[in-house]
């Protein structure tokens, strides 16, 4: 576990997740729920001016797909075990 990670009772702070979380639901109950989806859908726009739409036709054919290799490149199955 790395040391950011740890249970607040263990490092003597809060985990880089709980900061995290935290943070996230202030923004929210300063700004509301629309203004994740606004930046969501002006970062959208944005990587669809700058790849096209049919970078979202790419990634949308591979969702629900496991991928091929694993993200490390190590081979293997998935879950690390060697094939």
């Amino acid at each position: 576990m790395a040391e950011s990670d740890k249970p607040r009772e263990e490092s003597g702070g809060m985990s880089v997740r709980e900061a995290g979380r935290r943070g996230g639901e202030r923004v929210k109950a300063k700004y509301g729920a629309e203004f994740y989806e606004a930046i969501g859908r002006k970062g959208g726009q944005s990587t669809k001016k700058k790849y096209g739409a049919a970078f979202y036709e790419s990634i949308g054919q591979k969702g629900g797909q496991t991928p091929k290799q694993p993200r490390d490149g190590a081979g293997g199955k998935r879950d690390g075990t060697p094939e």
